[in-house]
């Protein structure tokens, strides 16, 4: 961080978790004067991510920049003695984190045809064990490391991909990982794959079917139950095994929702369930004895992301959005610690990353006026918090970012966010309009580096939780059928509030977004035209029957859940529905009241290159102001430092040229 800020290496100060004193103490040292960050700050990736705490707490495991070059380094605690690291070049890091002490996790992904599959081109993720002792990183799953019989199904395949996240485990007094993976006959299926992480030695442990979803495998190494998903009967089923038989516990139809397996519960002989109850997603226990579900954990809250004791599987709380990310523990001591920890950082956001076995040691990352952005390890036994280091190094204090809520056109309350230009008094503000993507997510108040971006550059930047986000499941059920059409007019009627509030200048609003952003950008140059002054739609969708028929075609016509996801958004019946030219851009371009950025990358596999490629010639038929910036070797979700800062530049760029902020 800049200027009074913390950085790694520094002395670390006391966290007394429970004497009010420390966080005035703390706010004193944490003042400092806030400066304009360049915009290739939050251009480039972060300057620290994907940080994993080892089980014992003694080591832990970072992405990092340095001297130009992304490197994972694996650092001694206390002390910050380098004991391993990797060069990372062009790979692209989706999570770290440790199997063991001595064994750490390496997911990554990349773009392309995976020989044999039968897919079409995707974004693959692999898993690689690196043993930190010795410094050799191994692939998993590996066939070279399976018995030659291992392949027990005639014709079969194993690939080195994997599915899903690994589950680490005990077997036979060594520590096994189980790896859901994929294998080859005549078609793509799921498998699961056990390794021995002192041996080396892999096998397939089950072979799954076409409607297999995955596997649960208890504190033995033993895989105890399994979840399936029947599309051609539309039906959800969850077994356990028993005396190698399978039984089925619970099940019932399901057209695109259905509860989910998280791991085991409190005892043996319950599992912690994702179920619906109200019209909303809450957890509950299951028995094995029965298959009944139990009241809702939590008071009923909506609760994700589950945290769980890494030897057994066992979950031992989760998160659940209000604003920010806030957790439940279902130990009491443990949820204390928890809630002790978030007042220490008062005034801040807090999120949980990583932890030790023990739950000893904790790490967080925090966010907010004092701390910038970055990550913190707090030792419950000595009641230290160590800075670890800045997200964004040469960031010195985010932006202000205000909650707001305002009515819709049919006076549905839209829940927002609102980030002011630093130093401008909020009247008559250039408006940037960032969409976020999904459409079934959600915006929050977290530290975004999208948003801080532009209300660096000047602009007052809204950020709307339209209806069909993820505020609530009755709010996402108020956006279907309502793609291109209240879902738009919900952005346009939060630009009407904030030029009421005399907040938003109305001659000088853009509107921002990717994915589904972006067809919401787009959408607003045509179908909710006059509004704003100019779109930028990175990687959007503008053309919905092609969308749909590509949707059909990337799964082979046979997994149709995407299909009617799709469909119940956008209130259609399939590709080849009418009502969609209604709401494609493309089919509107005539209409475009305002110039259009596009800017896309060519190995995005979640919307087509096609669909920015398409829009700006039909823009250009139609005589509008059009630019296009192709991004090479870029996928969905910008994960590539040249090329997102390049999407930033361009963003600003245009922004500038056609809605000034001065």
């Amino acid at each position: 961080m800049a200027g009074a800020r913390p950085t790694p290496g520094q002395l670390s100060w006391l966290l007394r978790l429970a004497a009010p004193g420390w966080v005035a103490a703390l706010a004193a040292l944490l003042a400092g004067t806030a400066q304009a960050a360049p915009l290739e700050v939050y251009g480039r990736l972060p300057s620290l991510e994907q940080v994993s705490l080892s089980p014992d707490g003694t080591r832990i495991a970072f992405v990092k920049e340095l001297e130009a070059q992304r490197v994972i380094l694996i650092q001694s605690l206390p002390g910050g003695v380098v004991l391993d690291g990797m060069r990372l070049n062009d790979t692209k890091v989706r999570r770290l984190d440790w199997a063991d002490d001595d064994h750490l996790l390496i997911t990554t992904s990349t773009t392309t045809w995976a020989e044999g599959l039968v897919r079409s081109r995707a974004e693959w993720f692999h898993l690689e064990v690196r043993d930190v002792a010795h410094k050799h990183s191994e692939m998993v799953p590996n066939p070279s490391r399976m018995p030659v019989d291992s392949a027990s199904l005639a014709g079969t395949r194993v690939m080195t991909v994997i599915a899903g996240d690994p589950m680490v485990r005990r077997r036979n007094g060594h520590a096994a990982l189980f790896v859901p993976g994929l294998y080859v006959k005549d078609r793509t299926l799921p498998a699961l794959v056990e390794v021995d992480l002192d041996s080396g030695q892999q096998r397939v442990a089950i072979y799954g079917s076409t409607d297999s979803l995955g596997w649960l495998v208890d504190g033995d190494g033993k895989v105890v139950a399994e979840q399936d998903y029947s599309e051609k009967r539309q039906r959800w089923s969850l077994s356990i095994r028993h005396d190698k038989q399978w039984r089925e516990v619970a099940g019932g139809p399901a057209t695109i929702a259905f509860p989910r397996l998280l791991g085991f519960g409190p005892e043996n002989n319950l599992l912690l369930m994702q179920a619906a109850q109200d019209e909303e997603a809450v957890w509950k226990l299951l028995s094995l004895k029965d298959g009944t579900l139990g009241p809702a954990l939590a008071g009923g809250k909506p609760l994700e992301s589950p945290i769980e004791d890494r030897a057994t599987g066992r979950v031992l709380g989760g998160s659940y959005w209000d604003d920010i990310e806030r957790y439940v523990f279902f130990e009491a001591a443990m949820q204390a610690h928890w809630d002790a920890i978030v007042r220490a950082f008062a005034g801040d956001h807090v999120r949980f990353v990583s932890a030790s076995a023990d739950f000893k040691k904790i790490l967080v990352q925090v966010d907010g006026p004092k701390f910038g952005d970055q990550y913190q390890l707090v030792d419950l036994a000595s009641h230290q918090a160590l800075p670890v280091g800045a997200v964004y190094e040469g960031i010195a204090e985010p932006l202000e970012m205000r909650r707001i809520d305002y009515p819709a056109s049919d006076q549905l309350q839209i829940p927002a966010y609102l980030t002011l230009p630093r130093g401008r008094i909020a009247r008559s503000l250039p408006l940037v309009v960032l969409v976020h993507g999904g459409p079934a997510a959600r915006d929050e108040a977290h530290f975004d580096w999208w948003s801080q971006a532009l209300a660096d550059q000047g602009y007052a930047v809204l950020q709307s939780n339209y209806r069909g986000s993820t505020v609530s499941a009755r709010f996402m059920a108020a956006g279907f059928g309502e793609l291109g059409r209240k879902m738009q007019t919900d952005l346009s009627d939060g630009v009407r509030y904030l030029v009421k509030e005399g907040i938003a200048d109305p001659a000088r609003v853009c509107i921002v977004g990717a994915s589904y952003g972006g067809y919401a950008a787009l959408a607003g140059a045509t179908l909710d035209s006059g509004v704003y002054r100019c779109a930028v739609s990175v990687a959007g969708v503008s053309d919905l029957g092609a969308l749909l028929k590509w949707v059909d075609e990337k799964h082979l016509d046979e997994t149709r859940r995407a299909q009617r996801f799709w469909d119940r958004f956008i209130g259609a019946t399939g590709p080849k529905d009418p009502v969609l030219d209604l709401i494609s851009p493309i089919k509107h371009a005539q209409a475009a009241t305002a110039p259009v950025l596009l800017i896309h990358g060519k190995d995005d596999t979640v919307v087509p290159y096609d669909q920015s490629d398409d829009m700006a010639d039909a823009l250009r038929h139609a005589g509008k102001t059009v630019e296009f910036v192709k991004l090479k070797h870029e996928d969905h979700w910008l994960s590539r430092g040249e090329t997102r800062l390049q999407m930033l530049q361009a963003t600003v760029a245009f922004l500038r040229k056609y809605n000034p902020p001065e």
